[in-house]
C-alpha cells in the first residue's frame, strides 16, 4: 500500500494505491487519516489506485470516519472500484459514507454552501457495466 496526501482547499486528500488489507496497509491508513486532527480533520480518501479491500480495511474505514468525525472533521470517500462499492452497500457502509466520483464535488461536500452533486451508486454501476461490455 501507498499513500500520497496532498491538499486540495484546505481539505486533505489521501490518494491510496494497492490494496487496502490487514496489518500495515490498515495502520498506514490509520496514521496517515488521523495525522494533524487538531489542524485539518477534513479528508477525502481517493480509493481510485485501490486494486482490493478486506474486511480488516472496511473496518479501517469506519475507524477513521468515526475518529475524523469525532474531531470535528469528517471523511469522504472518492472513486471506489465496483467492487468496492458493492462491498460497501452489502455492508451498509454506502449510508454511512458520502461517496463521490468527483473530487471537487468531495471537497465542496465540506462546504456548507456549495453545492453538490449526489453520488447515484446506480447509474454508477450501470457505467462501470457499460465500460465492461465495450472492453
Amino acid at each position: 500500500m501507498e499513500i500520497k496526501e496532498r491538499q486540495r482547499e484546505g481539505i486533505r486528500i489521501l490518494d491510496l494505491i494497492g490494496s487496502l488489507v490487514a496489518g500495515e496497509p490498515c495502520q498506514m491508513l490509520r496514521d496517515h487519516a488521523t495525522r494533524g486532527l487538531e489542524n485539518h480533520p477534513r479528508v477525502v480518501l481517493n480509493l481510485a489506485g485501490v486494486d482490493y479491500i478486506d474486511s480488516s480495511g472496511l473496518g479501517m474505514l469506519v475507524n477513521c470516519f468515526s475518529t475524523l468525525e469525532k474531531a470535528g472533521g469528517g471523511m469522504r470517500v472518492l472513486s471506489p472500484s465496483e467492487r468496492d462499492m458493492e462491498l460497501m452497500v452489502l455492508t451498509k457502509l454506502a449510508t454511512v459514507f458520502q461517496v463521490f466520483d468527483d473530487e471537487q464535488e468531495a471537497v465542496n461536500s465540506f462546504f456548507p454552501e456549495r453545492e453538490i452533486k449526489k453520488f447515484d451508486i446506480l447509474s454508477f454501476v450501470q457505467e462501470q457495466r457499460r465500460l465492461k461490455e465495450k472492453q
